[in-house]
C-alpha cells in the first residue's frame, strides 16, 4: 500500500487545513481505478462482515439482549468514622481532581420555626452565609473566599440545615478555617439582615402571580392543617419581627457538634482529614440534638375545593394523606405510582389524559412519604378551563381501575425495571453517596435497606399493587383542589362528557385568594385578579 503525506504550509489557517483534509478524504474514494495504486497485500475480510456476525444482529431493538446489571450498593460502615468527641464523619477520598468538598448536616430546619416566625430557620441559614463573621465584615469575608476560589453555601429545608464548602486542595486549611469561623461565630451583620428581609418581602409580593404557588400553599393547608410547620408561610409582619437576637437563638439551637454529621469527599488523606476536623471542632460546645418533627394533628376533609384566579387554564391537585417512608407497603406503593402517573410517557395518566385525549401537556402523580408521619399522594395537571372536569374524571377513573383490576404483567415488569435499573444513580458520585449515608443515619433507616431494596422490588406482585391501591388510594377520602375561573370550569366541556357536578355531588367549598403579603383573604372584588 502506498502512503501519501499531505503537506500544508505552516502559516495556513487551521480551519483551512481542516477543510483541505476533509476534501481529500471525500475525493479519495472517487479516484478512478487507473489512478489507484496497485494492491500488493490482500486485505482480510472484516469479521463483522461474515455471515455468522450478520446473523447475530437482532432484527428489532427489543430483541437486543443485555447482560444483567451488576452493582452492589456501598456499605456505609466502610466510610464511617467517629471523632474523639463523638462526632460522626463519613469520608470518601478520590484523587481524580485537586478538589475537596466538606458538607456539614445539622438536624433541624423549618420544623423548629416558632409559630410566630415561619421561615426563621431558612433566614438564619441565609444570614450565616451572607452576614459575615464576628471577626470579618461580610464584604471582607466574601472577598477572601473569592480570592481562594472557595464556594460556601448554607441552606435549610424542613428537617435539616446543610452547610457545604468546595475548595482547591492547596487551599484546604485556610478554606476550612474560614468555613468553621462562619459556622461557629456568624456576624449577622445588621445591614445584610435588613437587605435579606427586604428581598423576602419583595418575593412575598409575587406569591399570587403564579397559580402553582397558590395551589401549593393551599394544598399543604388542606393536607397538614394551617398551623403545622409544613403549611406555615411567612408574612410581611412575621418577617419584620425577625431580628438579630432570634437569628442568634436559632443558630445556637442548631449549629453545634451535638447536632452534626460531617461528610468529606475529594482529594485528601483520610487520617490528615480526621486530624483537621478534630482540630476545627475543638472547643465548640456540644448541645442537645434537635427533636424530630412533630406530626400534624389535622385530618384531611375530603371534598371539592376552589381558589379563584383569573387564568385561561385550571390548575388541579387531587389526593390524600398516604404513607410513612419505612412502611412495609412503601415499595409496592412506589411501583403502583410508577404505573399510575410517575412513569413518564409509559404511565396511565400520561397516556390517557395527554396522549389519547390531548387535555393536558403534563400530568403526573407523586408519592411523598415522610419519615415521622404519613406524607401525601397527589395527582396534578393543568388543562383548559372547559376540560378540567373531564381530565379530573379520567384521573379518578384510572385510580379506580388500579383498585378494581390487576395491573398487567407488562406494566409491573416495566415499573420494576425502571426502579431497579435506575437504582445505582443514588450512588453515582461520592458526594451523593455520602448524602445518602448521612440522611440514613439521621433518619435511622434500617441498615440493610439498600442491600435488600432491589430484591423487595422484584418480589412485588400484581396482587400487592391492588391491595395497596385499595388501602391508600380511595377517591372517597381524597380532596380535589382547583385554581382558576370557576364559572367556566364548573360547566365542563362542550360535548357534555363531564362537569364539576360529577364530584362530591357538585358541592364545592370556595377558598379565598389570599393577600400575598398578609395571607389574609382578599376582598371578593379582588379575588380573581
Amino acid at each position: 500500500m502506498t502512503h501519501r503525506t499531505i503537506l500544508l504550509p505552516r502559516t495556513i489557517h487551521p480551519f483551512v487545513g481542516v477543510a483541505v483534509l476533509v476534501a481529500w478524504a471525500v475525493l479519495l474514494p472517487h479516484r478512478t481505478a487507473a489512478s489507484a495504486p496497485p494492491a500488493t497485500v490482500a486485505r482480510p475480510a472484516s469479521p463483522a462482515a461474515g455471515p455468522a456476525a450478520k446473523a447475530a444482529i437482532p432484527k428489532r431493538p427489543e430483541e437486543i439482549a443485555f447482560e444483567p446489571l451488576a452493582f452492589e450498593p456501598p456499605d456505609a460502615k466502610m466510610f464511617r468514622r467517629v471523632l474523639p468527641d463523638g462526632t460522626v464523619v463519613y469520608l470518601a477520598p478520590s484523587h481524580e481532581f485537586p478538589l475537596v468538598t466538606v458538607s456539614m448536616t445539622f438536624k433541624g430546619g423549618a420544623s423548629l420555626d416558632p409559630a410566630d416566625a415561619p421561615g426563621l430557620a431558612a433566614m438564619t441559614a441565609r444570614l450565616i452565609r451572607e452576614g459575615g463573621t464576628a471577626r470579618r465584615k461580610p464584604t471582607e469575608f466574601d472577598e477572601t473566599l473569592d480570592f481562594l476560589a472557595t464556594e460556601v453555601g448554607v441552606s435549610a429545608n424542613d428537617t435539616f440545615t446543610v452547610a457545604t464548602m468546595n475548595c482547591l486542595k492547596r487551599n484546604l486549611d485556610e478554606s476550612l478555617s474560614l468555613f468553621l469561623e462562619m459556622l461557629r461565630t456568624p456576624g449577622f451583620d445588621q445591614g445584610r439582615i435588613d437587605t435579606a428581609k427586604a428581598r423576602i418581602v419583595e418575593d412575598l409580593k409575587q406569591r399570587n402571580d403564579d397559580a402553582s404557588s397558590i395551589i401549593g400553599r393551599e394544598w399543604k393547608r388542606l393536607i397538614y392543617g394551617p398551623t403545622h410547620f409544613e403549611a406555615a408561610e411567612p408574612t410581611d409582619k412575621t418577617v419584620a419581627a425577625i431580628d438579630r437576637d432570634r437569628l442568634a437563638a436559632m443558630h445556637a439551637r442548631v449549629f453545634h457538634p451535638g447536632n452534626l454529621i460531617v461528610a468529606v469527599s475529594g482529594d485528601f488523606d483520610e487520617q490528615e482529614m480526621l486530624t483537621r476536623l478534630q482540630k476545627a471542632l475543638a472547643g465548640w460546645e456540644r448541645g442537645p440534638t434537635a427533636p424530630s418533627p412533630v406530626a400534624p394533628t389535622a385530618t384531611l376533609a375530603p371534598g371539592l375545593y376552589h381558589v379563584p384566579k383569573d387564568i385561561p387554564q385550571g390548575k388541579v391537585l387531587m389526593g390524600c394523606r398516604a404513607i410513612k417512608r419505612d412502611d412495609p407497603d412503601a415499595i409496592p406503593l412506589l411501583l403502583l405510582n410508577e404505573i399510575l402517573g410517575a412513569g413518564g410517557f409509559t404511565s396511565r395518566l400520561m397516556q390517557q389524559v395527554r396522549s389519547n385525549q390531548g387535555l393536558a401537556y403534563s400530568v403526573r402523580s407523586t408519592i411523598a412519604p415522610k419519615v415521622d408521619y404519613p406524607g401525601d399522594f397527589r395527582a396534578g395537571f393543568e388543562s383548559k378551563s372547559e376540560t378540567v372536569a373531564l381530565a379530573a374524571k379520567i384521573v379518578l377513573d384510572e385510580i379506580g381501575k388500579v383498585r378494581n383490576e390487576l395491573v398487567t404483567e407488562d406494566e409491573l415488569d416495566t415499573a420494576k425495571k425502571s426502579v431497579i435499573e435506575t437504582f445505582p444513580r443514588q450512588f453515582e458520585s461520592k458526594p451523593q453517596m455520602l448524602r445518602v449515608f448521612v440522611n440514613d443515619q439521621w433518619t435511622k433507616r434500617p441498615a440493610d435497606y439498600w442491600k435488600t431494596f432491589r430484591q423487595k422490588v422484584a418480589g412485588v406482585t400484581r396482587e400487592d399493587l391492588q391491595r395497596v391501591a385499595r388501602k391508600y388510594l380511595d377517591p372517597a377520602t381524597m380532596a380535589i383542589l382547583v385554581v382558576g375561573d370557576w364559572d367556566t370550569i364548573a360547566k365542563g366541556d362542550l360535548e357534555g362528557r363531564a362537569t364539576m357536578k360529577d364530584f362530591f355531588k357538585g358541592e364545592v367549598k370556595h377558598l379565598p385568594l389570599r393577600d400575598p403579603l398578609t395571607l389574609e383573604p382578599l376582598p371578593e372584588a379582588k379575588e380573581s385578579r
